[in-house]
């Protein structure tokens, strides 16, 4: 188990939801968290209810400039980042002859390209210090595939794919890799992504608790594990894709096409 007192933590996407809840926990713990996400407002009423040291940031991860200069900031003051939770995304459920090529290009900039500039940032310290967790927040849908979420589950293949690789590029350097792949949560994800509720209405029964998924994030960095699947019954959904996947499509179409 590691010890995460004093630990500097960088959350992206920490103005609501699981980002939010994490950085919580994780200050519970005796890290320090530096809350980064668009809307200052949003930050400021969270740092509100934490107790302990930490920080807010504005940061757009489609700004590479600002990307830049916002984790300059953070290294000049505290010398470290240990920690990196890649959490900023959305989605939006259309089908893919309805959604504009310019929102593919706006969703793959922030759920991939986002995670990637903030990673860039890290890893010459990670490696220099030899010691560090990069933490991608994917999802089930970068493994399996559902109607209207193309766009959505391209770009968590894209996290998934990232994360593997670069898990391989990293192996003896103190460095660990993470991807945490939740299921439906129930969180302000679905304003954005269903907001005629219809979807959630749907999948009610198995959306998770986002203090469920936070409080195995932050499990997950205190053991250094390098995948956690959510819910743990997806694993075996997971496992049955990948050996059959055109029986599974078939099986699988009418539970998994409710948006």
């Amino acid at each position: 188990m590691v010890d995460l007192k004093d630990r500097v933590v960088f959350i992206t996407g920490a103005s609501s939801g699981i980002g939010a809840l994490s950085a919580s926990m994780l200050q519970e713990k005796g890290a320090i968290p530096i809350l980064a996400a668009r809307s200052r407002e949003k930050l400021e009423k969270i740092s509100q209810t934490l107790q302990g040291p930490h920080e807010i940031k504005v940061l757009d991860v489609t700004d590479s400039e600002q990307v830049e200069r916002v984790f300059a900031d953070v290294y000049q003051k505290y010398g470290r980042i240990d920690i990196l939770l890649n959490n900023a995304g959305y989605g939006k459920f259309e089908y893919a002859t309805e959604m504009s090529v310019t929102e593919f290009e706006d969703m793959m900039d922030v759920n991939y390209m986002g995670l990637v500039r903030c990673t860039k940032q890290v890893l010459p310290h990670m490696i220099e210090q030899r010691y560090g967790q990069i933490v991608n927040v994917a999802s089930m849908a970068g493994k399996i595939g559902t109607a209207k979420s193309a766009s959505y589950t391209a770009t968590k293949h894209a996290v998934l794919g990232f994360s593997n690789a670069l898990r391989q590029e990293l192996r003896g350097t103190g460095i660990t890799v993470t991807t945490i792949n939740p299921g439906p949560i129930d969180t302000p994800f679905f304003e954005m992504a269903d907001p005629s509720g219809n979807y959630v209405n749907n999948v009610k029964w198995m959306l998770m608790k986002p203090e469920s998924v936070s409080g195995h994030i932050v499990k997950a960095i205190e053991k250094r594990k390098e995948e956690v699947n959510l819910p743990r019954l997806a694993s075996a959904g997971v496992w049955l894709y990948q050996l059959f996947p055109r029986l599974a499509d078939r099986l699988t179409q009418g539970i998994m096409s409710q948006k």
